[in-house]
């Protein structure tokens, strides 16, 4: 059986590691979407950027409805 303080590191690690996947994932993803579309239509970095911006994007609204949801702030 774990002890108290285990189980609260390993739950603050699941939460950090978390956060970091929406914040490192979104990104990554739209820069990949990004680059494929340059290649294919040869528009250098504009579908890059857009792709940048769409993953950070949707990268920051995963984090806040994660936080809302386990804060318990979710308004209704």
């Amino acid at each position: 059986m774990q002890k108290p303080d285990q189980r609260s590191n390993l739950s603050g690690f699941a939460i950090y590691s978390t956060l970091l996947s929406y914040l490192i994932g979104p990104p990554l993803v739209g820069l990949w979407i990004g680059k494929s579309l340059d290649a294919h239509f040869a528009t250098a970095p504009l579908c890059l950027v857009i792709g940048l911006l769409l993953g950070l994007g949707a990268g920051l609204y995963g984090m806040i409805h994660f936080v809302r949801d386990f804060t318990g702030d979710e308004e209704k």
